[in-house]
């Protein structure tokens, strides 16, 4: 049978539609300024704790890590209590990590970095489950990857403004920050005093967060459709549940299917070029700046993503999501490539533009990957949204950088843009 198309409900249409999203666009906004913001930390830990790089990027992989014990808890919870309380639960739950960042500043503790960034990924799990579905239906399905890159281009501007926010409270008011390359170790009074640069930043996020969670909690969003829900509970197997999992109807879906290891994928060359961004281009031989002026060319990586999206919501209302899609991912595979093997200002700005094609590919992915799911959206998404975890594995560049050299781990990325293409041309197409 042919699974119903998901849309919102009748009442959804026009302006309560376009309210609708303008209003969601804001949590897009805040979940990728709140998630880019580590750009900045990262570095800004490496000094404080004095962490190699695979120390460095372990702490991005706790982050990640919670996408994937949080997705399917997010879609029980969603089906428990609805969207938009969803949405709210979530916003509590960033802010309350946020509030936690100030005693582990203060201690200084890394174990608390650590617990409170993954409280606050948690509620960004919640949000991405809920708020990514409800986008996509919300209006014609043939312009659901349109609508989506609309919404991310909020994402990306989010994104493009973290490293000004960062650079200027984080790294701009720290001995680590603005010292140049090489400069000599922290002493302990320096290692401290830079620790607690981090409690307004968090403290200026978390009254942001509890202030977006009260709008939209009184806001009037329109319900779902029936459509993206299930009419009614499974009757009891008696197949065990590894058989019941295993012949789930959700893997008749190749789109679903391979598209869950693409966002995973792709998850990793986007979060690996973003985390490591600060201390490729501070490297004599390629930008020779100090951590805050570096942190001014990442806000470039990520107002190219904001860009992109724009380009691309347009777009591809004329173009075929999956050949806009083929398109992103040869050219961030061409300069990744330059990136690798070039130096100076040619391979910081390869690295730069990358942002560029990176933009559309997460919400033309993940529209791809729920296309023609019906009832089974919900599940779908979840389980998109929790190959987010795959930025966890920045982890294994953060170990090449170490063992080979920061530049020769950009091959993985390239070999993820790779994947990408391999979905865009065979990989999502329904079955």
């Amino acid at each position: 049978m042919v699974a119903p198309v998901a849309r919102i409900s009748e009442g959804a249409s026009g302006p309560k539609a376009g309210r609708a999203l303008a209003l969601l666009a804001s949590l897009f906004f805040m979940w990728g300024f709140i998630t880019v913001i580590n750009g900045t930390l990262l570095p800004h830990l490496r000094s404080v704790f004095a962490l190699s790089y695979t120390q460095t990027t372990l702490i991005e992989s706790v982050w990640f890590i919670a996408y994937f014990f949080a997705s399917i808890p997010s879609a029980m919870v969603i089906e428990r209590v609805g969207y938009q309380r969803s949405m709210v639960i979530g916003l509590a739950m960033m802010a309350v990590g946020a509030l936690i960042m100030v005693p582990a500043a203060k201690l200084p503790s890394y174990e608390v970095t650590l617990f409170a960034l993954f409280v606050i990924a948690s509620g960004i799990t919640l949000l991405q489950v809920a708020a990514n579905p409800y986008v996509s239906v919300l209006g014609k399905p043939e312009t659901a990857s349109s609508r989506l890159n609309l919404v991310q281009a909020f994402n990306s501007a989010g994104a493009t403004l973290a490293p000004l926010f960062g650079g200027y409270l984080i790294l701009g008011r720290t001995t680590s920050g603005t010292a140049a390359a090489g400069a000599a170790a922290l002493t302990p009074a320096e290692r401290l005093a830079d620790a607690q640069s981090v409690v307004l930043p968090y403290v200026i996020v978390a009254v942001v967060l509890a202030v977006l969670a009260v709008i939209i909690a009184r806001f009037p969003l329109p319900p779902m459709g029936v459509a993206t829900q299930r009419a009614a509970k499974a009757p009891p197997s008696g197949k065990s549940l590894g058989y019941r999992i295993a012949h789930h109807p959700l893997w008749q879906h190749r789109n679903l299917v391979l598209g869950i290891p693409a966002i995973f994928i792709y998850l990793i060359a986007e979060i690996g070029v973003g985390n490591l961004f600060i201390n490729f281009v501070s490297q004599p031989e390629i930008g020779n700046l100090t951590h805050q002026q570096a942190s001014n060319y990442l806000f470039l990586l990520w107002g190219g993503m904001m860009v992109g999206r724009l380009v691309g919501a347009f777009a591809m209302q004329r173009v075929e999501a999956g050949h806009a899609l083929a398109v992103a991912s040869i050219g961030a595979t061409i300069v990744m490539l330059i990136a690798a093997f070039t130096t100076g200002h040619v391979a910081m700005w390869a690295l730069i533009s990358v942002g560029l094609f990176h933009s559309i590919m997460f919400p033309t992915i993940f529209t791809l990957g729920i296309k023609g799911l019906g009832p089974l959206t919900e599940e779908g998404s979840g389980l998109l949204i929790m190959a987010i975890a795959g930025g966890a594995l920045v982890v294994v560049q953060g170990w090449l950088a170490d063992s080979y050299g920061l530049q020769t781990s950009f091959l993985l990325t390239a070999a993820c843009e790779v994947y990408v293409l391999f979905y865009a041309l065979w990989g999502s197409k329904t079955a």
